[in-house]
């Protein structure tokens, strides 16, 4: 009887830590990243030439949390600096998130 109790005891700490592991929220970093940097990217004082103009923005994670931008693909280079500027080295905040990975995020600066 004692060993019954004990094995159920077992079966249910397993389970409950299974059940706390799993990522109830669905939070997909990629989308928060790109919540994120919208947010860096505001209140920018680009001329006219700059604005509407789109770039494809190609970064990575260290382990500090940090945004390393690799490049950025646009036409504009006060676009490129710009983006550079506002993004390469700033925290994020992610819950989970993989070192090293290759993020492409597409903007468009608006005014």
């Amino acid at each position: 009887m004692r060993k019954i109790s004990l094995v159920l005891v077992a079966a249910m700490l397993l389970s409950a830590g299974s059940i706390l592991a799993n990522d109830f929220n669905g939070v997909n970093p990629t989308e928060t990243l790109k919540t994120q940097i919208s947010k860096l990217l505001t209140a920018n004082v680009l001329t006219e030439n700059e604005v509407n103009a789109t770039a494809q923005i190609r970064f990575t994670i260290n382990k500090n949390r940090e945004i390393v931008v690799l490049s950025v693909d646009t036409n504009n280079s006060n676009v490129e600096s710009f983006v550079k500027g506002r993004l390469n080295y700033k925290k994020v905040a992610l819950a989970q998130y993989v070192e090293g990975r290759l993020y492409i995020v597409p903007v468009r600066i608006e005014s």
